[in-house]
């Protein structure tokens, strides 16, 4: 279908300055992991949004200097001619897709950890805060303002000569800028603090610099903050500056910036998961930028609807759509609103687990995109597959949860074209149909949505309601059999260091229940005091507490650790979760271990002291442990001459039928085992390049 008219209006180009992008998608600055420190995963993991379609596309945070140093965090480096030669490839692949090349150029302050240059931090003031841990910041001297200037100049000018286009003075989230901004952070006498024109001397002073060196070659960015729900941090927990006091400064470096990159709040807040923070969330802050200038702004809002991104244009809120995590969920975006191809495009789902994958492994993932991060050292396309080898040969997937889906869509896009999905449970999706029912989770269900639709529109065969048995694979007529059955929560209380089942979890239902109790069977506790137990740490026991005090049950969470869900810290959503829980009127007992059960009315266990904990209760939700739906597979696999009699090739296995994990890894999972299929032998993965060349 041709593209709707109304959305003409993101492709017209937009000049920035010196330059002018070829439309109004615009990737910006976020986080992958890669760093300068491999290259071209930095590369290939732009390039290819380049390739997409975004008109503009930014390199994260790069440190213009050793006293900058996020060591063991995962930002670039820019203070020497090596770091500005690895980035040049990245701005080489951005420009070879016809896109605008941005480079995020920054010094976090009293923020940075300078775990590897063991430099002290450096801050405005002297002052104890929150982002200071293990010792307190140099206080700024004249002399150290305005060699971080010259830093600043400097790293601008290597990335003018690297191919950068747009160079960032980055003021937002807390760092160097962020700091002087704030009248808790700043106690300065010296014209470099008090009012707002002084704590934003430094920053103004910081982009005449830095215009001054580049301005004729380059577009002038600079990131900002205005307060949003949680404020600007200050530090010790104090507000910081001000919405109406940013729009003064906003105004003050009018003359001085050709774009401001608007972002809101805290970075939680900035990067809300979609469990708290709708699409579109900063809008009331971002449209308060209007009052300060008319120079193009860009900002985010996890916005994935090509109607609401045409709208803020015409309105006048915003000049660039600007994206982030919607840019990874789908590279090619921009192409396939251009194209009309609206029903392929994959929504982010607002999990974060791409921030989890890049701050915690440093390399960063998608729950969406399986290719996300997988472009150099798999050689991975979102958009294209290897053609199979045997298009004709029969393949049978055997549940159609995230992985089974996931399978089954890659091994369409291929050409195979006899792939049957088979479902047990009356609808496709897995645990994933009853998850993106619980509280919070709506959005889940788009990694559903997607592959559905796409499974129609490749013609792949989807059964739902009918549970294979061993028999039924052998007489189904498939040469290869890919096992994606899943798993399942147990029932008998075993948790990690404890592999024996609970004393009083034999009881069953309605005292003792599972996640499936009550999600698929509808069962509830036989009275209104109920206990989640949690072991798990992420989404599961909370999701559920919260479903049960919704129906009016007096709902406790036991969890074994010291915080409730630490796994959603990592999404950015934790404070968010217990604050939620909170007035929700979920109570939580942390750090203690419940060891046996009296059926009917108590559990017990021991604190985080080890002394005897009780608590009196009518029914215990067992959030312990899964494990895998496997037993199709080694019934299967044990029986070669019954496979080789029934014309089955290969037997897989995939997802959580392999081990319980997380979704994002179980789709992973799917999509390499159908990717590679055809390979000699698809269970082992291929082997992938490493940074630097010459490792194994």
């Amino acid at each position: 279908m041709p593209m709707d008219p109304r959305h003409a209006i993101l492709f017209e180009p937009v000049t920035v300055g010196c330059k002018t992008l070829p439309n109004r998608f615009y990737q910006v600055p976020h986080a992958s992991g890669f760093g300068s420190s491999r290259p071209r995963s930095q590369a290939a993991f732009r390039g290819m949004r380049a390739e997409g379609g975004w008109g503009g596309v930014c390199v994260e945070y790069a440190a213009i200097s050793p006293d900058s140093d996020e060591t063991p965090e995962c930002s670039a480096d820019f203070w020497d001619d090596g770091h500005a030669a690895a980035l040049a490839l990245t701005a080489e692949a951005i420009h070879a897709g016809g896109a605008l090349a941005g480079l995020e150029l920054f010094h976090g302050g009293a923020a940075s950890v300078n775990g590897t240059s063991r430099l002290p931090r450096l801050a405005p003031s002297q002052v104890a805060s929150e982002l200071q841990y293990g010792g307190l910041a140099k206080e700024l001297t004249a002399e150290d303002i305005a060699r971080i200037q010259r830093d600043w100049a400097e790293a601008a000018r290597r990335a003018r000569d690297a191919g950068f286009d747009i160079v960032y003075v980055y003021g937002a989230h807390g760092y160097l800028l962020t700091q002087f901004f704030s009248p808790v952070l700043n106690r300065r006498t010296d014209g470099y603090g008090g009012s707002v024109a002084g704590r934003g001397r430094f920053w103004l002073e910081t982009l005449a610099t830095v215009r001054e060196e580049v301005g004729g070659d380059c577009a002038i960015a600079t990131r900002i903050a205005l307060h949003g729900d949680s404020g600007v941090a200050g530090g010790g927990g104090l507000p910081g500056i001000e919405a109406d006091e940013m729009l003064e400064l906003i105004a003050m470096a009018a003359d001085l910036v050709d774009l401001f990159d608007v972002t809101v709040g805290t970075w939680p807040e900035n990067s809300g998961t979609s469990r708290y923070y709708p699409e579109g969330h900063e809008l009331p802050w971002i449209r308060r930028v209007r009052e300060a200038t008319a120079k193009p702004v860009v900002a985010t809002g996890r916005f994935s609807s090509p109607d609401l991104m045409a709208r803020l244009v015409a309105d006048g809120v915003i000049d660039l759509v600007g994206s982030a995590r919607q840019g990874i969920a789908d590279p090619f975006l921009p192409r396939k609103v251009a194209q009309g191809r609206y029903d392929e495009i994959r929504e982010c789902t607002g999990s974060n687990i791409c921030i989890l994958r890049e701050e915690s492994f440093h390399h960063i993932g998608c729950v969406q995109n399986a290719t996300a991060g997988e472009e150099f050292r798999r050689g991975w396309h979102p958009e294209s597959f290897p053609a199979a080898a045997n298009p004709e040969e029969p393949v049978l997937v055997v549940g159609a949860g995230p992985a089974g889906l996931e399978c089954a869509v890659v091994l369409g896009r291929r050409g195979y074209t006899s792939v049957h999905l088979v479902a047990a449970e009356p609808a496709a999706g897995g645990r994933l149909s009853w998850i993106r029912g619980l509280p919070t989770l709506g959005d889940w269900g788009r990694i559903l949505d997607y592959r559905l639709v796409q499974l129609g529109k490749l013609g792949v065969q989807v059964i739902t309601g009918q549970r294979l048995s061993t028999a039924d694979v052998l007489g189904y007529g498939a040469r290869v059999v890919v096992a994606a059955t899943g798993s399942a929560w147990r029932a008998d209380g075993v948790q990690p260091g404890i592999p024996e089942p609970m004393p009083g979890a034999q009881a069953g239902p309605p005292f003792v229940l599972t996640p499936e109790d009550l999600c698929v069977r509808g069962l509830r506790p036989a009275g209104k005091r109920a206990v989640v137990y949690d072991t798990d740490g992420y989404f599961m026991a909370p999701a559920l507490a919260e479903l049960l005090a919704k129906e009016g049950y007096q709902a406790t969470i036991v969890t074994t650790y010291p915080v409730l869900s630490p796994v959603s810290d990592q999404t950015l959503e934790g404070g968010m979760l217990r604050a939620h829980l909170h007035q929700a009127g979920v109570k939580v007992v942390y750090a203690t271990t419940v060891t046996g059960i009296d059926p009917g009315s108590a559990v017990y266990g021991a604190d985080r002291d080890g002394e005897p904990w009780r608590a009196a209760c009518e029914g215990i939700v067992l959030v312990t442990q899964q494990v895998s739906r496997d037993e199709l597979y080694l019934d299967l696999t044990r029986d070669q001459a019954a496979l080789g009699g029934a014309g089955i090739a290969a037997v897989y296995r995939i997802g959580d039928c392999v081990a319980p994990r997380m979704i994002s890894e179980a789709i992973f999972d799917g999509h390499r085992l159908a990717r590679e299929l055809g390979t000699e032998d698809p269970s082992m993965p291929l082997p992938y390049q490493r940074e630097p060349a010459g490792l194994a």
